[in-house]
């Protein structure tokens, strides 16, 4: 019995951090980021449940995506748990989600998502 109400926690934390991702995926939508995408990577690794990764056409653009997300996401008593910036790309910390913010030609060159999706790609998701 006690072993699955583990698992049932388990399974409702994993739902609550999609919507983490879920929600930093809009939120880069609706600053106009590029090529944003959610990767499940749950089973893959124990760094982290979600990356959300997305391309900015610009340095000043990467980190005005990556304040954008602090910014709402502190109002909500979400704060990040570590973060590497530098001009052209950034990686945020929110323990069950890893946000990557990417100047585009950067990005290119890097390709997470080549290195963390799986073979049939059931774990990505391309954000419009």
């Amino acid at each position: 019995m006690n072993i699955k109400k583990a698992s049932l926690k388990q399974k409702n934390a994993s739902v609550e951090e999609g919507n983490l991702a879920k929600e930093i995926a809009g939120l880069l939508s609706a600053k106009k980021a590029h090529k944003i995408v959610m990767i499940d990577i749950a089973d893959m690794t124990c760094i982290s449940d979600y990356f959300v990764i997305a391309s900015a056409k610009s340095t000043t653009a990467v980190k005005a995506l990556i304040d954008h997300i602090d910014e709402v996401l502190s109002k909500k008593g979400i704060e990040p748990k570590g973060r590497d910036m530098d001009a052209k790309w950034a990686a945020v910390d929110y323990g069950s989600v890893i946000v990557h913010i990417f100047h585009e030609e950067l990005r290119d060159l890097y390709r997470l998502e080549k290195l963390w999706v799986k073979e049939d790609a059931s774990n990505i998701r391309v954000v419009e």
